[in-house]
């Protein structure tokens, strides 16, 4: 299994990585076939011009395959898709390929060093872009095997359940997911914001991702994974496993009905939802509406913004989908791990801290305008009213104007995000500004604790469970209560059930989670009244770290 030497706590049998999708699982381990090598002593085509047209269209061709997978893939694996095969079909690529080629590189050789050289320059953009290298080597991997006339890498198929681990999944990888042998994913590398984390939560998969000792542990070894700590064991007792295989087959507690609490108070459990397609899925499965719409999603990947019509029509059809249940559009949330080609905000030492979200009007206003009219339009074209809230707000003036700006454009509701630890501070204020609050639990974390959230090694830190985050989710919610004022949370943290009880006893007042999650929320929330959710909040309050949090509520909510 693993050696002393490498770096596994030995006595606890215990590895630590980022818990992105929550679930207990046990099955052995397998991993991905390697992808196919290349050498720069492998033969070199005669005609370079004839060697270009090959890769040309190898690259075509996997831009097709991965266009036919769009069709039979779940909603947010298809829209990765897509993007990926914009990737092949990106000339930077083909063109750094060229030139090796002319250089004497042999063909497929070529395509794979011309990929290294966009996954170096991506890396060095950090954030969202950083995390699209792994999308950009399945792309030259697939390339190079159709070079050389080989299968492409795919997923292990043993006719029995496993753990698929890997350095990091690409997208068409984790798009075959749905259906195969694969129950968890246990991945080295990647972060919150990566497409394993991204897909494993909306297909419901348990999902570990930064855990780089996963690389020393032998293929075939019996694993437990719990996608909600990020805690996996190798060779688990014997009573361990049976209680894990036992939770997986009974699945997640049936839920029926909206969201609430055992003494009957409604929290209406919405979903957070990213691509068309998922909000289309979302409102065919029941879900009780959207808590967050994450519009940047319409505009990533573009080389040119948007137009008005695009944002309106594509809007349109998510409203009328959803019919009367609630629909809460965020406002484009540009910057730091999110860079648009069309929006440039120059070079900053800590993007981060920079221009991102609600800071980007500030030098482009006539964008946040086209926007707020695109959404009001929508609302009016769908006969239905719509709520808005923009991302990165950090003062109750802040939130003012946009308020002001967003009912102008004919937003029926217009709330802010609560992400920045200055806006929870002084939530009094924010609230007397807008309609309602959403707590972004992602971004409040990472701030409060002064630790990147693409940093899979800092995942302790960003555990949403940290007893300092959830001050502050407190102090927003005491603020709620006193104003008047509805509090969501659109975090992450609201998908996991025991902490979305903790979250109601802070004063959430709604949750929104990516839609698997759903079920499982639903059903903890009915077993506990207001009161135990309350106390249920004390207690995690109380604890001094993360995990004493955890085990806290968990103790009191399981003799509940």
């Amino acid at each position: 299994m693993t050696t002393a030497s490498h770096p596994v706590d030995a006595a606890a049998g215990v590895l630590a990585g980022r818990g992105v999708s929550p679930g207990v699982v046990c099955a052995p381990l397998a991993r991905l076939a390697p992808p196919p090598a290349t050498s720069s002593a492998d033969p070199v085509g005669a005609d370079t011009g004839i060697e270009c047209a090959r890769i040309d269209a190898a690259l075509e061709a996997v831009a097709a395959d991965l266009h036919r997978r769009t069709g039979t893939a779940d909603p947010a694996a298809a829209g990765v898709l897509e993007a990926t095969a914009a990737m092949a079909l990106d000339p930077t690529l083909a063109a750094a390929a060229h030139d090796r080629v002319r250089a004497g590189t042999p063909t497929a050789h070529a395509v794979t060093l011309a990929v290294e050289e966009v996954c170096t320059r991506l890396a060095g953009l950090g954030g969202y872009l950083a995390e699209r290298a792994t999308d950009v080597r399945d792309v030259g991997h697939r390339t190079v095997a159709h070079l050389l006339d080989v299968p492409p890498p795919g997923l292990p198929a043993p006719g029995h359940p496993v753990v698929l681990t890997a350095p990091d999944l690409s997208p068409a990888d984790t798009a075959a997911l749905a259906g195969s042998d694969v129950v968890a994913l246990l991945t080295e590398q990647g972060g919150p914001t990566s497409h394993t984390a991204i897909i494993a939560r909306a297909l419901g998969l348990p999902a570990v991702v930064g855990c780089a000792q996963a690389a020393f542990v032998d293929p075939g070894t019996i694993v437990l994974l719990d996608g909600g700590t990020g805690v996996v064991q190798p060779d688990p007792p014997p009573a361990a496993r049976v209680l894990a295989v036992g939770r997986r087959a009974a699945g997640p507690a049936a839920a029926t009905g909206p969201g609430r609490t055992a003494d009957g108070i409604a929290v209406p459990l919405l979903s957070n939802i990213g691509t068309e397609a998922q909000a289309l899925a979302a409102a065919a499965g029941g879900s009780e509406g959207i808590g967050l719409l994450r519009t940047e999603f319409l505009f990533l990947d573009r080389t040119t913004a948007p137009t008005r019509t695009e944002q309106r029509d594509q809007l349109t059809r998510i409203l009328r989908a959803f019919g009367s249940r609630r629909v809460v559009v965020r406002t484009l949330d540009a910057g730091s791990d999110k860079p648009l080609p069309f929006l440039p905000l120059g070079d900053e030492a800590n993007p981060a801290l920079g221009v991102r979200g609600l800071r980007t009007a500030a030098g482009y206003p006539q964008m946040l305008a086209e926007q707020l009219h695109a959404i009001g339009e929508a609302a009016e074209r769908a006969g239905r009213e719509i709520d808005v809230m923009a991302p990165m707000v950090a003062t109750a003036d802040e939130a003012a104007r946009f308020a002001g700006l967003a009912r102008a454009a004919g937003a029926a509701r217009a709330g802010a995000m609560v992400e920045v630890p200055a806006a929870a501070l002084r939530a009094r204020e924010l609230c007397a500004a807008v309609d309602f609050v959403s707590i972004g639990t992602n971004d409040l974390g990472q701030y409060v604790m002064a630790a990147d959230r693409t940093i899979g090694s800092l995942g302790d830190l960003l555990d949403p469970w940290q007893p300092a985050l959830l001050d502050l989710v407190g102090l927003v919610g005491e603020a709620g209560r006193a104003t008047g004022t509805p509090v969501g949370v659109c975090g992450e943290a609201a998908a996991d059930p025991q902490l979305a009880v903790v979250l109601v006893g802070l004063g959430a007042t709604s949750l929104s989670t990516a839609p698997p999650a759903r079920d499982a929320v639903a059903a903890e929330l009915a077993r506990h009244d207001r009161d135990t959710c309350r106390r249920a909040a004390d207690l995690a309050r109380s604890a001094t770290d993360a995990a004493g949090a955890r085990a806290a509520v968990a103790a009191f909510l399981d003799r509940t």
